[in-house]
């Protein structure tokens, strides 16, 4: 699982050009399952058990991850940039980036904190106000290499931390797309959808074509959820926690969900022995809200790693949690397909 997820962790993949993270996803399943790429980009698998529950169940994560995408060339040679997905300007300043198929090393800059007013220095920074310089000197030379549309990543090193954590970009959902991966080369007790979707980040995109593909009766999505467990907040306000397992919210900005699939969750992971938690803030979202949503409603849970500095090139989770997290997303697609 380290292996692997640091390889996933380390492709580029905003939304919407995901090609290189499915391309490297699917050599390592393709001996494992039936598998078909739709229109958009999602890649849907089907995994044969050794028998059929009559129940359709999908598990999925997205392959995506929040970036930028350049809009702009301007005339020092300096480009200008959007964000693509949730990304807070104040985590992007002074960090490095790869810029478009030519891999261009860049740097995100900000006007000199000295150049500010008193005003400006107290109020938050804005994208508009942000731009990647790659040491061109003019329009013209930034041209050669760059060209607008292209996609921006940031250059993060995949680091473990302390005896038991690790430090990358792009957890945010390369753990879920991780765990689908092994669940899927070790083979399920009954048939089983595995659906690596595209485009959560810019709006659960991908996930909507593919529940609408499959027609699920269950589905089991798998993310990376946010940890505030940090010094200085306390309560609810942590979220949840690293080191205390898989995350299992009963309601989140998009969705609420299944009561019975919740319950079943919990009661699998205290069976086994597997550490368990919850959200304990009602807040973000996940492809469960257009999952649940497609057709005439599909019963949906989703299993979560706990993961601090989410959407930020520095995201931190822990080892033990992703194994739990493989542990009990096994177990629980199992019990779904015999309830």
């Amino acid at each position: 699982m380290k292996e692997l997820l640091k390889e996933l962790c380390l492709i580029n993949g905003t939304s919407g050009n995901e090609s290189a993270v499915r391309e490297a996803i699917t050599k390592k399943i393709s001996d494992y399952c039936d598998y078909n790429i739709d229109s958009l980009g999602n890649l849907i698998c089907l995994c044969k058990g050794k028998k059929s529950s009559g129940k359709k169940v999908m598990v999925a994560a997205h392959m995506d991850e929040i970036g930028f995408i350049v809009t702009y060339i301007r005339d020092d040679g300096t480009l200008c940039f959007g964000e693509v997905g949730g990304v807070d300007p104040a985590v992007v300043i002074g960090r490095q980036v790869t810029v478009g198929i030519n891999r261009i090393s860049g740097v995100i800059g900000s006007a000199a904190v000295h150049n500010l007013s008193k005003e400006e220095r107290e109020t938050p920074p804005k994208f508009d106000n942000l731009y990647i310089d790659i040491g061109a000197e003019s329009k013209e030379e930034a041209a050669q290499y760059v060209k607008l549309g292209d996609c921006v990543y940031f250059d993060s090193d995949f680091t473990e931390l302390g005896g038991n954590c690790l430090k990358s970009k792009a957890i945010d959902d390369r753990a879920g797309c991780a765990v689908m991966t092994e669940l899927i080369r070790r083979g399920v007790e009954y048939d089983t959808y595995f659906v690596f979707n595209v485009q959560e980040e810019i709006g659960l995109r991908g996930s909507r074509v593919s529940a609408f593909s499959v027609d699920p009766d269950f589905a089991v999505v798998l993310e990376a959820t946010t940890a505030s467990d940090i010094d200085g907040i306390s309560g609810a306000k942590k979220v949840c926690s690293l080191g205390k397992g898989p995350v299992v919210g009963f309601m989140d900005k998009s969705t609420v969900y299944d009561k019975e699939l919740y319950r079943l969750a919990f009661d699998t992971a205290s069976e086994l022995g597997i550490p368990c938690q919850t959200k304990t803030m009602i807040a973000g979202g996940n492809d469960s809200g257009a999952i649940h949503l497609s057709r005439g409603g599909v019963r949906t849970i989703a299993v979560s790693a706990p993961c601090r500095y989410i959407h930020s090139p520095s995201c931190v989770a822990n080892y033990e949690d992703l194994d739990n997290m493989l542990l009990l997303a096994g177990e629980l697609v199992k019990r779904v397909h015999e309830l």
